[in-house]
């Protein structure tokens, strides 16, 4: 299985590498009021990845910090309710009364 994930990241590195090197002709990209920014082709398409990741990360975030929010809030309620339940539990602990008197013969 090793094997096999080393030699998917070997092919998709290689097309990659391939991809890069057939773009590397400058191409311009205008922006508003006259910028232009001037790269090879593979530079401005490895930015604008680079940013899109960038910015999913940026919006899960929000997500993220919800859900540990939630977890530690989940987390604290568990503790107490462990806490009063051995507390419950040390106080009147329960006796089974339909088997006190009860013994078996053989």
């Amino acid at each position: 299985m090793v094997y096999l994930k080393w030699l998917v990241r070997i092919v998709i590195f290689v097309l990659l590498l391939g991809f890069a090197v057939k773009n590397l002709e400058p191409v311009t990209l205008n922006y508003f009021l006259g910028y232009q920014w001037q790269e090879p082709l593979v530079v401005i398409l490895l930015a604008f990845t680079l940013l899109g990741v960038i910015v999913g990360l940026l919006a899960s975030m929000s997500t993220l910090f919800r859900q540990r929010r939630e977890i530690q809030a989940l987390r604290r309620e568990l503790r107490r309710l462990d806490k009063s339940a051995s507390e419950a539990q040390a106080v009147s602990p329960i006796a089974d009364t339909a088997t006190a008197g009860h013994v078996d013969v053989v």
